[in-house]
């Protein structure tokens, strides 16, 4: 049986990571980590070019998992795996709130009992667990590090592998929307703002060591996966000083999402909204 508590504790000073909260599965076994005991899946949902990511301790008895981005569309098809791979899911987190798509989460919370919903505070959305900068989420002796990632919307996180011994090499960083493949999300609604997307990355995710993974929410070109190392040197905004970001952000001249109006008031109830219907 898993039950959640609830850890403060703090980490050593580290640009705009603040006093950090552990969410920790309560569990008997203890036992060190090595690399190989991350199972990890990255799944693909074409309509909206979205990335979902499943990671799992493999070497824990319970085999708890975690699923990054789900999206409402492929439920059926992400707890099948999970039902296939024996795995124990806990946690259903999201990035930020997206405007491309709906959210699975609400959707998971119905079908699996005790997954708990994950998303920024800054976000200002509704889930199970708010995070915020430095918290850390474990799933067995594996976690997950929150930074802030402001800048395509207000409440943007991404989620980096853990450091130290046990933990996932070389690490890995799922950066959302905030940063894309040679590129990264736009900066023009959801109290997006291109200065603070800017420094954000140059802070948050260009500070990992250079062979860290990186993991995006969106890829339109047929690209999986890059590397801290790569997008500093061949992003073509990114690589730009700040004043010319911002004039090619401000330029871009990106239609309306078509989806938008669907997405951001069910993702603002962490796709809960039906649950919640059904309630009253």
């Amino acid at each position: 049986m898993l039950s959640l508590r609830l850890l403060r504790t703090s980490f050593p000073p580290s640009p705009n990571l603040i006093s950090c909260s552990e969410f920790r599965p309560t569990m008997s076994h203890s036992t060190p980590s090595s690399p190989s005991n991350l199972l990890f899946r990255q799944l693909f949902e074409k309509e909206s070019s979205t990335y979902t990511y499943l990671l799992a301790d493999a070497s824990h008895p319970d085999k708890p998992a975690l699923l990054i981005d789900p999206v409402d569309k492929m439920v059926d098809r992400d707890i099948s795996l999970i039902q296939e791979l024996g795995l124990k899911l806990i946690y259903a987190m999201n990035t930020h709130v997206h405007a491309d798509h709906v959210t699975g989460t609400g959707l998971l919370k119905t079908k699996i009992p005790g997954v708990k919903s994950v998303i920024s505070k800054a976000s200002g959305s509704k889930a199970d667990l708010l995070v915020e900068p430095g918290d850390r989420i474990y799933f067995g002796d594996l976690f997950l590090e929150v930074r802030a990632t402001p800048g395509h919307t207000l409440g943007c996180v991404t989620y980096v592998t853990g450091e130290g011994s046990g933990q996932p090499q070389p690490r890995m960083a799922f950066t959302g929307d905030a940063l894309l493949i040679r590129g990264c999300g736009r900066t023009d609604f959801q109290g997006g703002d291109s200065q603070q997307l800017y420094n954000s990355v140059h802070s948050q995710i260009f500070t990992l060591p250079k062979d860290t993974l990186l993991y995006p929410a969106h890829d339109y070109r047929g690209f999986t996966v890059s590397t801290v190392g790569e997008e500093m040197r061949y992003n073509p905004r990114l690589t730009k000083d700040e004043d010319t970001f911002k004039s090619i952000m401000e330029n871009l001249k990106l239609a309306y999402p078509k989806m938008i109006d669907i997405a951001v008031p069910a993702n603002m109830v962490c796709g809960l909204q039906d649950v919640e219907a059904r309630a009253s």
